[in-house]
């Protein structure tokens, strides 16, 4: 069994609308073999809990919006460090970018079939490692850094 084009409809809505609000390494895979549930997880993640919550309230607005999705659950939004939109037949994960390395879901479903997902959602892979990088760069300049 694959995903259905109603999932990848909403799948590559939500994977535009993380992009469009600078979420770090989208990424979506099949999971309709090994899951009854749902047919496609999508992940992201963001460098701040508000950053996190831009991104959610982005992808929950576009699904209603052009595809008329609501979530039948939202988990997780009070902390905003890994919140989980629940479509059935998708599951969006939007994790703050020190839960996504913790938790490391990819590890989890690296058997499964990778999603294609919009250019510029596949344009966000690396950013988190670019953006802990540049991070890392900028504590170093700073002066009086050690007590």
């Amino acid at each position: 069994m694959t995903a259905t084009d109603r999932s990848l409809e909403l799948i590559n809505t939500a994977a535009q609308a993380a992009a469009d609000k600078l979420a770090h390494d989208v990424i979506a895979y099949d999971v309709s073999d090994v899951l009854s549930i749902t047919d496609a997880f999508l992940l992201a993640s963001a460098p701040n809990d508000r950053q996190v919550k831009a991104i959610v309230d982005e992808i929950e607005e576009r699904l209603q919006k052009e595809l008329g999705a609501k979530p039948v659950r939202r988990e997780g939004d009070r902390e905003a460090r890994w919140v989980l939109l629940d479509y059935v037949d998708i599951v969006v994960h939007v994790q703050h970018s020190e839960e996504r390395v913790f938790y490391a879901l990819e590890r989890l479903w690296k058997d499964c079939p990778e999603l294609e997902l919009p250019a510029d959602a596949k344009a966000t892979r690396g950013k988190a490692e670019e953006h802990a990088r540049h991070q890392a760069a900028e504590a170093e300049q700073e002066p009086g850094g050690e007590w």
